[in-house]
């Protein structure tokens, strides 16, 4: 049985469909319900079984873009008028700085943003304040592009805030969309999905462009089916299945070591920390690295950087699902989640392994992930906390100088969630693509 969505604009009609199932280890599992969740637009929608299958009927049109193009280029946003919310695109030709200006039609300043920008299709979400119109421009390499934006009803009482949601190489397609039952979907949206079923939750995070079926892995605290270990770079990882995701079971050692004291620079050569500058730390916690070196100087979340061939260094949206999937209160896809410093009752203690914490401050690791108390190589050089905390970083930036990353403490039960200094050191997890 299928539960359809409409969505209309520009274009010829075609049909995208959703199909879940799951799995423990290999045998079927039956699910109770589906969430599906827009992490682009908001909003979500709930299948219950035995519907299994969702249908988006919708029309497109993609912009035309020369592959030559040596300006910057700015896409309506999708939808227009604004309600709530609303997904804006832009086209950067090649890798350099782009500022972002928003104005009112009083032509006040509402929100600046700048950074460097790979070359590729950007987007952002865009969530107006009080004005009715807003004049939504870039500006790259001395020409612009702009657009306006319409508010549908007027909020005073309202910020006005600017997200980015990453990056990909090929052109959006964009339309106008219309809400069914308050959730809206178009292509390249940000999903994710949680399966529930005998009173256990399984997550992943997709990215809306084609059907396909998605099946959620209810085994946990296993090896991987099919990848019981990972040879790389002269190194047997462990791996380890938890839920719908697989990890590494240690943290990432790969690279030649530098001294604390040294910026790690883009050379071509995978540089690392260790702790002390002793490699014997290297060998039981992992190394430490900066964010720019662990992307390898790329910005596209989710990338590779330094992990082995299909694998990547999960985004934030990853590390939310991992920590909704172990906490015994709050499950996957709860706002707590979202927020930024501590959050959960007892994921922290879940995911630290039993011995190697400060104070007694060890976990149960109940679910194999074996997070140790690594500390981290601070921007002067220094290294710290080791016993204390673990950091761990995502591939999901905050700006230019932050990216986020998660931490567990030898004093805490939960998890927290922070931006810092990409000149930090901190350790690496990889998950299969």
């Amino acid at each position: 049985m299928a539960f359809v969505l409409t969505v209309s604009s520009f274009g010829q009609k075609s049909t995208l469909e959703l199909t879940f199932t799951a799995v423990n280890n290999t045998s079927y599992f039956q699910l109770d319900s589906i969430k599906i969740m827009n992490h682009t637009q908001g909003g979500d929608t709930t299948l219950y079984w035995p519907d299994t299958v969702l249908v988006l009927d919708y029309h497109v049109r993609v912009p035309e873009l020369n592959p030559n193009q040596e300006r910057v280029q700015l896409f309506q946003n999708y939808p227009n008028p604004v309600i709530n919310q609303t997904t804006i695109s832009m086209s950067v030709p090649e890798k350099d700085e782009v500022d972002i200006i928003i104005t009112d039609m009083m032509g006040r300043v509402v929100l600046k943003y700048d950074r460097l920008f790979d070359q590729g299709i950007h987007s952002f979400r865009f969530a107006p304040g009080g004005e009715n119109l807003y004049f939504f421009t870039v500006q790259w390499r001395g020409n612009s592009s702009s657009i306006k934006i319409l508010k549908a009803a007027s909020n005073s009482n309202k910020v006005s805030s600017l997200k980015y949601l990453g990056a990909k190489a090929s052109s959006p397609q964009l339309k106008a969309t219309e809400d069914i039952h308050r959730f809206s979907l178009s292509l390249g949206d940000e999903l994710c999905y949680i399966g529930y079923g005998n009173a256990l939750q399984s997550g992943k995070i997709d990215t809306l462009g084609t059907s396909e079926t998605c099946t959620f892995q209810f085994a946990t605290n296993i090896p991987c089916l099919g990848t019981p270990t990972v040879n790389y770079a002269g190194q047997v990882y462990n791996t380890i299945q938890i839920f719908s995701q697989c990890w590494l079971k240690e943290n990432l050692n790969v690279g030649t070591m530098i001294p604390g004291g040294r910026d790690i620079s883009d050379d071509g050569i995978i540089e690392k920390y260790c702790y002390n500058d002793d490699q014997e730390w290297c060998d039981f916690y992992g190394g430490l690295y900066q964010w720019n070196e662990m992307m390898q100087y790329t910005t596209q979340q989710g990338t590779q950087g330094i992990c082995p061939p299909n694998w990547h260094l999960p985004t934030d949206e990853e590390w939310k699902v991992l920590e909704g999937a172990v906490d015994s209160q709050y499950g996957i896809g709860d706002t707590t989640w979202d927020d930024y410093g501590y959050r959960g009752i007892d994921a922290g203690i879940n995911l630290k392994t039993t011995s190697g914490w400060n104070s007694g401050g060890n976990g149960n690791d109940l679910f194999g992930f074996s997070s140790l108390p690594s500390g981290y190589r601070h921007f002067y050089g220094f290294f710290d906390l080791i016993g204390d905390y673990g950091n761990v970083w995502t591939s999901s930036e905050g700006d230019n100088y932050y990216a986020w990353y998660h931490y567990l403490g030898f004093n805490f039960p939960g998890v927290i969630r922070n931006t810092n200094f990409k000149e930090f050191g901190f350790s690496v997890r990889c998950l299969r693509d």
